[in-house]
């Protein structure tokens, strides 16, 4: 008879481990064998049914369902869904999912670019963190807005997030987008505005927001007035990210909008190792699959409303 047919043992180490806590290593001097036969022994134990492990998941039961099943269809690293709740301002509850992630990937020594909007707000909003990373930098990827809210502008969020963790961070003194395709490659070749935007190009992690239609978008209400959105052709686009407009293969739409766009270039988001999306909605349903899609993110954080409709064909 070999060693892990002795049931009693068996018993004996999974009561030890699971019940009292100790570790494998304690268990191996207190039994007098090795380690990996501690470890063989609890295998076994679970293959017999001496050890049942139940995870108790009700209440998110549902959404972990559907974060697996988000991950395999469109092949990401990890997909994050609030469950549907009747407590109100979805943009909160996502801002906070969102702090906690970024918080649980953030490594020292890391360049975060960081694009703007709403959503984006309340996640520098709800982050807090005994931890500071002093040798983190935070940078905007994307110019400032027209006339909205100067707190969901780039430069706002990377500071707040900056302060709450005590980490670095850079300006991007440029707005979103200019009058001319000729404006904004003369704003390029500037210093400071150059390197900033190369930093984002070059970032180990970027924190996105995915916008919706044009008529869904808050930055096109904020520069309808300008007189630069005319050639837009909305059947075309899908949504926008980084506040550049794709089609439905994720792909850049040449059109005069993004020719005049101040921004990181999206083709270089597949460069950076860690890109997060972060967004829910209906109207934001096709921008968001357009995203997956073209592969622009590595992780989605959503809500379970958003989730299902990702699901259907």
């Amino acid at each position: 008879m070999s060693y892990l047919d002795d049931r009693r043992l068996m018993i004996k180490i999974a009561n030890m481990y699971y019940e009292a806590g100790e570790t494998q290593s304690t268990i191996a001097q207190k039994i007098g064998v090795s380690r990996s036969l501690i470890s063989k022994y609890l295998s076994k134990s679970k293959e017999l049914g001496i050890v049942e492990i139940i995870i108790h998941d009700e209440e998110y039961h549902t959404v972990s369902s559907l974060e697996t099943k988000l991950e395999k269809k469109y092949g990401l690293r990890e997909v994050v869904c609030l469950p549907e709740t009747e407590q109100g301002n979805i943009k909160a509850q996502l801002g906070a999912a969102a702090s906690k992630y970024l918080l649980r990937m953030i490594r020292n020594n890391q360049v975060i670019g960081v694009s703007s909007g709403t959503t984006l707000y309340e996640v520098a909003t709800a982050m807090t963190s005994s931890q500071y990373f002093s040798n983190v930098c935070f940078v905007p990827i994307v110019g400032g807005m027209g006339d909205e809210r100067l707190d969901i502008h780039a430069n706002h969020i990377v500071a707040k997030l900056a302060e709450a963790l005590k980490a670095n961070y850079h300006l991007l003194h440029a707005p979103v987008v200019v009058d001319s395709k000729e404006t904004k490659e003369i704003i390029l070749k500037q210093s400071s505005i150059k390197n900033t935007l190369e930093m984002g190009n070059q970032a180990d992690v970027a924190l996105v927001g995915i916008g919706g239609s044009p008529k869904h978008s808050t930055m096109v209400k904020s520069y309808k007035d300008y007189g630069i959105i005319d050639d837009l052709n909305e059947k075309e686009i899908a949504g926008d990210i980084c506040y550049n407009f794709i089609n439905d293969e994720g792909n850049l739409i040449e059109n005069e909008w993004n020719e005049k766009t101040i921004s990181a270039d999206i083709n270089k988001l597949k460069n950076i190792p860690l890109v997060i999306g972060v967004a829910a909605g209906e109207e934001k349903v096709r921008g968001i699959k357009a995203a997956l899609c073209g592969e622009l993110i590595h992780v989605l954080i959503t809500d379970e409303i958003t989730a299902k409709l990702l699901l259907e064909n």
